[in-house]
């Protein structure tokens, strides 16, 4: 195999800068909101007897020790490679983010549902005074989770337009999910609230403590939806996903466009972190070149795509014939076919 590997590059960008420290920002920010409004809505919820204010309250404590397993994933991920991991630690902050949603529904969803439950069995009463305490408890959180809230969109939104894709693209593609979950965490803190002062309020019109259980088992509803996405997304990256289909066109297309290249056999891309990705391809290389000549094309190639896409750390280039029954049939049961000469196609 004749292969050529870039430097190992820090997370986020080859120099290591703005996004990581983006990153960062979100989630002291996120975890600095988290950590008084959760003080506060456990006070609330004692004053109140609220099943909601009492979900609420779980929810933000929950939040609240997700930011430390996110910045403990940040600051783990971005270790150097060393021969034990020759591909460094980027995958590690997929696994505290996967903790992040079983935290999630562990410590808020679950407990939300028990609050539910046992308001409307009537296992649970709340008090009648204290409903002021309450609203104003949630009323000072909201604009906390507010300004949490709006940073993790600025993230998010200014990396979309980075890689010029869709809002809604970009979270499915996107191999940096520490933006992503504080800003589902973020949207689902300001939707809880609102339901808890809905439950709040109905439960002091009507005097029916239903609303106020029914509200906790929306809360617990609410954030069972956000793990089972959080989970979702970190269990993709961490089984290895492909890279960005736009990257894989580019660098097949560039792969064949090559002189020495007469065929595209395979190719295989691999997100091994954030903004770092792994490209291996075999190449039916023209008969007449010399064993030099393949090497030195290897080279010049490998070094054009990280040249081409900062994303690409290490490539892997292997020249192998076109015709073995053996690759074609993997190639076949990957694809659906074998790639074609010169194929521009993701």
């Amino acid at each position: 195999m004749a292969a050529q590997s870039g430097g190992q590059r820090t997370e986020g960008r080859p120099d290591g800068g703005e996004p990581r420290d983006e990153s960062l920002l979100t989630v002291a920010l996120a975890f600095a909101a988290n950590l008084g409004i959760a003080v506060a809505k456990v006070v609330a919820a004692l004053i109140t007897g609220s099943a909601s204010m009492a979900a609420e309250a779980a929810h933000s404590i929950a939040d609240t020790f997700n930011e430390v397993l996110l910045l403990v994933g940040l600051r783990r991920s971005g270790r150097p490679a060393d021969r034990r991991h020759p591909l460094g630690y980027g995958k590690e902050r997929y696994i505290w983010t996967l903790l992040v949603a079983v935290a999630i529904f562990g410590m808020g969803a679950l407990f939300s549902f028990y609050q539910g439950i046992e308001t409307l069995t009537g296992h649970r009463r709340a008090a009648e005074s204290g409903a002021v305490v309450g609203y104003a408890v949630l009323a000072v959180a909201f604009v906390l989770e507010a300004v949490s809230w709006q940073q993790a969109v600025r993230q998010v939104r200014a990396a979309a337009r980075e890689e010029d894709l869709p809002l809604r693209a970009y979270i499915r593609r996107t191999d940096e999910p520490t933006s992503i979950s504080v800003l589902l965490e973020d949207s689902a803190a300001l939707i809880g609230l609102v339901i808890a002062f809905g439950g709040l309020g109905l439960h002091q019109l009507t005097g029916s403590a239903t609303w106020d259980g029914v509200g906790s088992l929306l809360i617990g509803v609410l954030l069972t939806a956000v793990a089972l996405v959080l989970g979702r997304i970190n269990l993709n990256l961490l089984i290895g996903s492909q890279a960005d289909p736009r990257i894989v066109a580019d660098v097949r297309a560039r792969l064949g466009r090559a002189d020495e290249v007469e065929w595209v056999v395979d190719i295989v891309t691999v997100t091994f972190g954030a903004d770092r990705v792994l490209v291996c391809a075999r190449l039916d290389f023209r008969d007449s070149l010399s064993a030099a000549e393949v090497e030195r094309a290897c080279v010049r190639m490998a070094r054009e795509l990280r040249d081409a896409h900062e994303e690409i750390d290490e490539v892997f280039l292997e020249p192998v014939p076109r015709d073995d029954p053996e690759l074609r049939e993997r190639v076949i049961a990957r694809y659906g076919r074998t790639l074609r000469p010169r194929d521009s196609e993701a």
